[in-house]
């Protein structure tokens, strides 16, 4: 049997890890810092890469893969580059047995190695835009891990993207903002904020970074997906240049955009419960578990309800489903490990049920008897659609509730400390970096960003007092 999760009011940290762990979908592994994403945990990833996979090529994106190994002078050609992931750098001197020419960093991203073959391959505006993304694996040698949410070695998807003008570039990069909002809100069903980082929080070299932000189960934010507008920096960097109409040399815009397995951490803690995993339909493995229910020694019975459920199998379409029919196990032992998973639908069927032409629904989201109906054999397939489309808008409404009612107003500073750490907090800020490194000192909440809906008006800095025109989110943050 599993081990008792402790429940998320008691540690909700342990209770992260119990979970990933019990419902395998990752483990440890003897080198610190590193994860084994296990199949199911992978089959929820390869669900991530597929959603999002079709909307990137859906609006011109290519796939394409680059090298895991780096130049280290590549890395050290953009300053600020180097300067932010340069404590985080793995760097190999070593191969073949012989000491390495020139060290080479193991891609914390692939920014430089990417900006050089645009530069090998841009050489008129009629090469441009250039729209590539990959699917890869990434290194960052992280003090702090956490199973998914900050791991030495994680998986991810980064786009990287060339333009003719500024204003391509910038719209780029929104477009992509979009589609990470999309993908987070009707496949997640986890409510985000789209916003700008603050200088101090963007991405090292990028113009601009956008976020997407999210209340976790603990009411701390999550950085669920990031957008950047890396202006001319790396094309200056790399000398990606082309010539335009007028036959003259000009520097590309580049932009770089990336989703992270950090998602699927996303999904535990906003959709989680004390029993386990709860996943949104639309990217859960297996949608629904058939469990049939069979008293032992009663083979006439056990032959009749597995011929129901293949007779079920046969209309559930494209539905994702799966029989559990290990009868050395207790139907309620059954129960509870899909309730660990999360699978969103469980049909319970036996003698009595068949008898009575009908099957028990049973949903996760729902624990206990609120969650279950009985319903008709005959309308199984129907019914099993729509309780799964119901389940999907019923996650993004209580997550979406939980946020609002977790989000406060702040229009002075006392008011502000007061309540930041109960969630999130929109209050004004001037847009001084002293303003925001007093409010982190002091509070250990960060501007997870500024949102791009803003209410307009003016107001007062909720630290300094000065004038501040724009909203920012507050919290304490993952």
């Amino acid at each position: 049997m599993f081990d008792k999760i402790v429940p998320r009011s008691e540690d909700y940290a342990k209770w992260y890890t119990q979970v990933i762990r019990q419902a395998e979908m990752a483990d440890y592994t003897p080198v610190r810092g590193c994860m084994v994403v296990r199949p199911y945990g992978y089959a929820l990833w390869e669900n991530v890469k597929e959603q999002l996979d079709i909307r990137f090529k859906e609006t011109g994106h290519q796939n394409a893969a680059f090298p895991l190994f780096i130049p280290m002078s590549f890395i050290e050609k953009e300053a600020e580059h180097v300067e932010g992931f340069k404590p985080e750098l793995a760097i190999v001197t070593h191969g073949g047995g012989e000491k390495l020419e020139e060290p080479l960093a193991v891609r914390p991203t692939s920014e430089t190695i990417i900006g050089y073959m645009y530069s090998q391959w841009i050489q008129s505006y009629r090469d441009l835009p250039v729209l590539i993304n990959q699917w890869a694996n990434v290194v960052r040698w992280e003090r702090r891990t956490r199973l998914f949410l900050r791991t030495m070695e994680f998986y991810w998807q980064e786009g990287h993207t060339a333009h003719a003008t500024h204003a391509e570039a910038e719209e780029e990069t929104l477009r992509i903002l979009d589609i990470y909002t999309d993908f987070a809100v009707n496949e997640a069903a986890i409510p985000v904020i789209p916003g700008r980082k603050s200088e101090s929080e963007k991405f090292p070299g990028a113009l601009t970074s956008y976020t997407i932000e999210a209340m976790m189960g603990d009411k701390r934010a999550l950085q669920a997906g990031t957008s950047h507008d890396l202006g001319q920096n790396f094309s200056k960097a790399f000398d990606i240049q082309y010539l335009d109409a007028n036959q003259k040399q000009q520097h590309c815009w580049t932009t770089s955009w990336g989703v992270s397995t950090r998602i699927i951490g996303a999904i535990i803690m906003t959709h989680g419960d004390d029993q386990g995993l709860v996943l949104p339909p639309r990217l859960a493995p297996t949608q629904l578990v058939i469990v049939p229910i069979v008293p032992k020694n009663r083979e006439d019975d056990k032959q009749a309800v597995m011929q129901a459920v293949d007779g079920i199998c046969e209309t559930l379409g494209s539905v994702r489903h799966h029989v559990d029919d290990r009868f050395e196990y207790s139907p309620g032992w059954r129960f509870n490990e899909w309730e660990l998973k999360g699978v969103p639908l469980r049909i319970e069927i036996g003698p009595r049920d068949l008898s009575n032409q009908q099957v028990v629904l049973a949903r996760r989201d729902i624990p206990g008897k609120d969650g279950k109906t009985f319903v008709p054999i005959d309308n199984v397939a129907e019914t099993v659609t729509q309780l799964l489309d119901t389940i999907q808008a019923d996650m993004l409404r209580r997550a979406t509730e939980f946020r609002d009612a977790n989000t406060s107003e702040a229009a002075t500073y006392d008011a502000f400390k007061g309540v930041v750490e109960n969630g999130f907090v929109r209050a004004r800020w001037c847009g001084d970096a002293a303003c925001e490194d007093q409010a982190r000192e002091e509070t250990q909440a960060t501007i997870r960003c500024i949102p791009l809906e803003q209410p307009g008006g003016d107001g007062e800095c909720i630290v300094c007092g000065k004038p501040a025109g724009e909203i920012a989110v507050f919290a304490r943050a993952y």
